[in-house]
């Protein structure tokens, strides 16, 4: 029911709309044209700021804290695995002159 109900509605609106736009008639009895604008500009320039900015000092310091003492008891075994091997060359001195 209260799909149908918005159904109508959508196609009342859409009667309203049409009749609307046909009773409207518009006649261009003169035509437009765009304004002649000239533009000239000179270069610009930056301002100038003075700002004021804090500051950020980043260290490390000790705090003591209190953790859960944790017994795990851990099965191990080796095994063997492939690990990426980078080897670099740096350029010789003497092609730097």
């Amino acid at each position: 029911m209260r799909t149908g109900s918005i159904v109508a509605l959508v196609a009342a609106a859409a009667v309203v709309i049409g009749v609307g736009a046909y009773m409207i008639d518009f006649d261009v009895t003169k035509e437009g044209r765009l304004p002649d604008v000239d533009v000239s500009v000179d270069g610009g320039e930056l301002p100038e700021v003075d700002a004021e900015v804090g500051s950020v000092e980043v260290g490390t310091k000790t705090e003591s804290v209190t953790v859960p003492d944790v017994d795990v008891e851990v099965d191990t075994k080796e095994a063997e695995v492939t690990l990426p091997n980078i080897e670099v060359t740096p350029p010789d001195e003497k092609n730097d002159s």
